[in-house]
């Protein structure tokens, strides 16, 4: 069939970035970053991610016949009388005939000519109306002669000629299926040892590319993966090519660490990220910032980048940038982490005049996945319990943190009205009701994710009465009734109460 002009034709497969093609009879090996690029791009599993960083490389084997068979490139002398055997097979009329092809050319026999006959005993023994009579001495010899040669087969022919003795009826305890499927577990590759000591049997670094490895902790922080075998990997990588990173590349390397809210038990790590941060702070001011946006999440900042980052130099060098806002609003940030959990800093802070909002709205996750969030039902359940004017939702406090459910109360413990043109008086306490959703936390479903924790460890240290809902006992509410006692009895635990029921 002809095709239609102007309409392009098939195109050949590209190659692999980083694979070695490999030619008829030649072993072939795919280099560490071509199968992790692979294996990123099929969403493959945190296991087998490990398995390829963590798993010495193999040595190279072959993968069987190539698609030229065994016949040599570019149609050689040898070509045409091993085609030749093979129609003759395939053309037998008796069991004897085929064995006779067989026995007279030892010479151009190749291992699947083998289960080309096999193939075709089959078809005789099924024809009908009546099959051809079988001497039990020909199928003997036969057999013979596949046991004799099997040590040869690759692992292809194995498969395919043990299938269709089983199918022709050869009986599995039989000298031919036994040597067969001897030959099969002698081909099997070796399993691999527990890893025992990860650390110890991690692939050689210069075996993976600062790219390969981004790619990795950017599936890892996607897709919320908090695996500590990747994650100790990304670190040990991150500690032997210290010096040929730079700090926009280290960016994204640590974004997992904080974001999964993993500090890495690899004991070089925080001091090559100072040493890191302080030759290239200059050099990229929003890679920086980043930098440190992780490593608050963690818990971990480093006294001298927060007096770089601090300093006037530096805040009059990022007012000029284009990314001028963001990087004011991660030092927003960062000046709050210091002043409630770095109580021993002394070095310079964020002018107030420079200070904005860290987050002035609901995080981009939670509004892109609000038709799953209890969040409506949760304020349909406190609206009919306490009346609209007794608690306010998606409200934005100092120094810019947005709550879910925000309530009011006195000393007492009597929830009072919120105030929205002034919802911050000294009110003793004041009590933040805080969705914990199933994408709050890494895919483990345990630990929150580093910037969940680190909100709602800021906001107890303010001075704010945290009361987590999970979604495990949300989702176990059925009705909105059952919500209604649900939240009465969790707002009564902390001692609140309020008058009857609004609505």
């Amino acid at each position: 069939m002809r095709r239609p002009r102007g309409e392009p034709g098939p195109r050949a497969p590209r190659p692999t970035e980083g694979a070695t093609c490999a030619g008829p009879g030649e072993s072939w090996s795919p280099s560490p970053n071509s199968m992790l690029r692979v294996l990123l791009s099929a969403q493959t599993s945190p296991a087998r991610l490990s398995g390829l960083l963590l798993i010495p490389p193999v040595q190279p084997c072959c993968l069987g016949p190539s698609k030229w068979g065994d016949r040599p490139v570019g149609g050689g002398p040898s070509a045409g009388p091993v085609q030749g055997l093979q129609r003759l097979l395939e053309q037998a009329k008796s069991p004897g005939e085929l064995l006779r092809w067989l026995g007279q050319n030892p010479s151009k026999v190749r291992a699947h000519h083998y289960s080309v006959a096999l193939r075709r005993l089959g078809q005789l023994l099924g024809s009908r109306p009546r099959p051809p009579p079988v001497e039990q001495v020909t199928l003997q010899d036969l057999s013979q002669l596949i046991i004799r040669n099997c040590p040869s087969f690759d692992i292809h022919t194995i498969h395919v000629c043990l299938h269709l003795a089983v199918l022709l009826g050869f009986p599995s305890d039989g000298p031919l299926v036994c040597a067969l499927e001897q030959e099969r577990r002698l081909r099997l590759p070796p399993k691999p040892p527990p890893p025992l000591q990860p650390l110890l049997r991690e692939a050689r670094p210069e075996e993976l590319t600062p790219h390969v490895m981004v790619l990795l902790a950017q599936h890892l922080a996607r897709h919320r993966l908090r695996e500590p075998q990747l994650l100790e990997a990304i670190a040990h990588f991150l500690v032997v090519q210290e010096t040929q990173l730079s700090s926009k590349v280290v960016q994204k390397l640590v974004l997992p660490f904080g974001r999964l809210n993993y500090l890495p038990l690899e004991q070089q790590f925080m001091p090559c990220l100072e040493r890191i941060l302080a030759r290239e702070a200059g050099v990229a001011p929003l890679a920086t910032v980043n930098i440190l946006m992780s490593l608050c999440q963690l818990r971990c900042l480093p006294f001298r980048a927060l007096h770089f980052v601090f300093s006037p130099g530096f805040i009059n060098y990022i007012s000029g940038t284009p990314h001028a806002l963001i990087v004011r609003r991660y030092l927003s940030l960062l000046d709050t982490a210091v002043e409630l959990e770095l109580p021993g800093y002394r070095g310079p802070r964020l002018p107030r005049r420079q200070q904005v909002p860290i987050f002035p709205q609901p995080l981009i996750t939670d509004r892109a996945r609000c038709k799953y969030s209890h969040k409506d039902i949760v304020a349909e359940g406190l609206r009919q319990l306490l009346g609209e004017e007794k608690y306010r939702q998606d409200l934005t406090v100092p120094p810019g943190y947005c709550t879910d459910f925000l309530l009011c109360a006195s000393s007492s413990g009597a929830v009072l009205p919120v105030r929205t043109q002034d919802p911050f008086l000294p009110y003793p306490p004041r009590v933040v009701l805080v969705l914990r959703e199933r994408w709050h936390f890494c895919r483990d479903g345990r630990v929150l994710l580093g910037s969940r924790a680190l909100r709602e460890r800021h906001l107890g240290l303010m001075g704010y009465q945290l009361l987590p809902l999970p979604f495990e006992e949300l989702e176990s509410q059925r009705g909105l009734p059952q919500l209604k006692s649900y939240l009465r009895q969790k707002l009564q635990a902390l001692g609140l109460r309020w008058g009857p029921e609004g609505g």
